[in-house]
């Protein structure tokens, strides 16, 4: 795919020349979904750089971003760029200790905050933001609640589009754009930190212009895709699907009215791709064992026939498919697949995403099964997106696919996955060190273990997560939890290993799936602790652990485990706002309970 020589903001002023009348953004408000053309995203982006310049943010300037995915996260990204300035995204998930690490440390002199929430958190730290001048608001509820010296600190969003307006003054963009180079820095998204402090990492327009590429010939996308941004903005991930690819391809991004109203978005928007984290993935698997699990027995068996039935076709690409596979798979989609591709929303999906972190195979197929496209990829921040993902025709389950196109690989001695190219970011802020270690002669150093097989890539596991039993056996953790975690019932399943005479393991229960399979067996319970306490839950989640075990290779299986009597938390350390889990911290906190499976 030949891309303009064109920057991310100045690729918005073409797309708004090009396709002025098209629809580039659609938001829902209050139950109606309310279009954005281009020409309007464009002219908006440009007010809200006229209205930061006018407040005083220079070219080269830092602003964050604390907020759910909204139309008013993109414009305030693209008048940044527009501006010469860099966005810098927060997890709105974040605790204000948290919040205020990333907005000190990439010396952000501006913020955009959703709300009275955010905005609390960016005030609790004031003292530590010393580079902080202004606080933007998107929504004004509650403000009155604040200090005069507070209001004084805050302006709210429309007032800023609304200065940019006044201001009349389009030459400051143009100029901005015209000094604008592919190597400049458009972005600095923060890596989720889930073995030390997060790491900056500095994503330049030539990075994001490198990547889209690839993602656009791997899924086939044309200007007519759709898709619905629910994922936090802050991860390359729903960036990549956000804003790089429709603003070079020209498709249309949907915000839904908040993160618990996605099931409800996609039946209404019925997007052309789909894009699901592993965690993402598992919730919608365990939902439909839930329904499941409430309906008749006669659907219960239908549901059953058709795994059973259709199961055989999920690797096998469908133009490959006989006509008794055609018929076979035509009959139990009208009679039950249809109707669970319409509850999770995806019946008219053409591509359906899986990747940021590992993924039970399991998981996968079943997916492919019930007829949803779903294929498997790979990238990392540093690799500002997806670097290799499955062809839509060529699947191979437990791989991530070959490359994509623009991407150069190697792999090395100790099989770690090195890539080079356009794609590959510019550095950490402030941190030459770590940015020496990951970038060495051009190659990114990915810290990923991998082994190819007929051309496809198989992520073994992290290069520092894979463990050495006290009898000198390699462990690769992430296999052994992805294969627990693909069961519907188990959440969370963390390994210990690492110098032990056997493999161990912390599982923590999926709360609501566990739920409605006590309340169908009149088991009683009143919270979390109570329901993994019970003899009943403790025998399933054993059943569950010897099915697991049944798929590895005896090395890897686990002989003992903890049901934890709470879920993990963010705020207590155990998982990033990614809920990646923090391995080491959770050591920590159930050290004596390890200790204990190994008396």
């Amino acid at each position: 795919m030949n891309l303009p020589e064109l920057t991310l903001p100045q690729m918005l002023r073409e797309r708004a020349r090009r396709d002025a009348t098209r629809v580039a953004i659609r938001q829902k408000d209050f139950g109606i979904w309310k279009p954005c053309s281009w020409q309007r995203y464009h002219e908006r982006a440009c007010h809200f750089a006229q209205g930061l310049a006018a407040l005083g943010l220079a070219s080269g300037g830092h602003l964050g971003v604390i907020s759910e995915n909204r139309i008013e996260w993109v414009l305030a990204q693209m008048g940044a760029g527009l501006l010469g300035a860099i966005t810098v995204g927060v997890y709105p998930t974040s605790p204000s200790p948290e919040v205020a690490y990333v907005i000190g440390h990439a010396d952000v002199d501006m913020v955009v905050c959703e709300d009275q929430e955010q905005t609390d958190k960016v005030l609790d730290a004031l003292a530590e933001l010393p580079h902080l001048k202004k606080i933007i608001v998107v929504e004004t509820k509650g403000l009155r609640s604040f200090t005069p010296e507070q209001r004084a600190l805050i302006a709210t969003f429309d007032e800023v589009e609304q200065l940019g307006r006044e201001s009349a003054n389009a030459a400051l963009i143009d100029e901005a754009l015209a000094r604008q180079t592919m190597d400049d820095i458009g972005l600095m998204i923060y890596t989720s930190g889930s073995t030390g402090k997060p790491k900056g990492a500095m994503i330049s327009w030539r990075n994001i212009r490198g990547v889209v590429p690839g993602i656009v010939e791997r899924m086939r996308l044309t200007p007519d895709a759709s898709h619905l941004s629910y994922l936090p903005l802050c991860h390359v991930a729903e960036q990549m699907l956000t804003t790089f690819t429709p603003i070079y391809l020209g498709s249309t991004v949907n915000f839904g009215e908040s993160i618990r109203t996605v099931q409800e978005d996609l039946r209404e928007v019925a997007p052309s791709m789909f894009l699901g984290v592993p965690r993402i993935w598992e919730k919608l698997h365990a939902a439909i064992n839930i329904k499941m699990q409430e309906t008749g027995a006669l659907r219960q068996r239908l549901f059953q026939h058709a795994l059973t039935a259709c199961g055989p076709l999920a690797d096998k690409p469908r133009k490959a498919w006989s006509l008794g596979e055609k018929l076979r798979f035509g009959l139990y989609y009208w009679l039950i697949l249809r109707a669970l591709q319409n509850f999770i929303g995806l019946r008219q999906t053409s591509v359906a995403l899986t990747g940021a972190a590992p993924i039970a195979p399991d998981v996968v197929r079943f997916f492919r099964t019930l007829g949803v496209p779903l294929i498997e990829v790979y990238g990392l921040t540093e690799s500002t997106g997806m670097v290799t993902g499955h062809r839509i025709d060529d699947v191979a389950i437990g791989t991530v696919g070959p490359v994509t196109e623009g991407v150069q690989y190697r792999i090395a001695d100790n099989g770690e996955f090195q890539i080079r190219g356009d794609m590959v970011f510019a550095g950490y802020y402030k941190n030459p060190e770590a940015t020496a270690q990951s970038i060495v002669h051009g190659w990114l150093h990915t810290g990923d273990v991998v082994r190819e097989e007929g051309g496809q890539i198989r992520i073994v596991d992290r290069l520092k997560d894979i463990m050495i039993t006290a009898g000198g056996k390699n462990i690769t953790p992430s296999e052994i939890e992805n294969t627990m975690k693909a069961s519907p019932f188990i959440k969370e399943c963390i390994i210990v290993a690492d110098a032990r005479k056997f493999v161990a393991a912390l599982v923590m229960i999926d709360f609501e799936t566990v739920g409605k399979w006590a309340e169908a067996r009149r088991i009683a319970f009143t919270h979390f602790r109570s329901l993994v306490q019970t003899p009943e839950v403790q025998q399933l989640v054993d059943e569950e652990i010897a099915h697991g075990n049944a798929k590895l290779a005896q090395v890897a299986q686990i002989r003992k485990f903890h049901l934890l009597t709470k879920e993990l938390d963010h705020d207590d350390g155990e998982v990033t706002a990614t809920m990646k889990v923090r391995r080491a911290s959770i050591y920590k906190t159930y050290a004596e309970e390890i200790e204990a499976l190994y008396r």
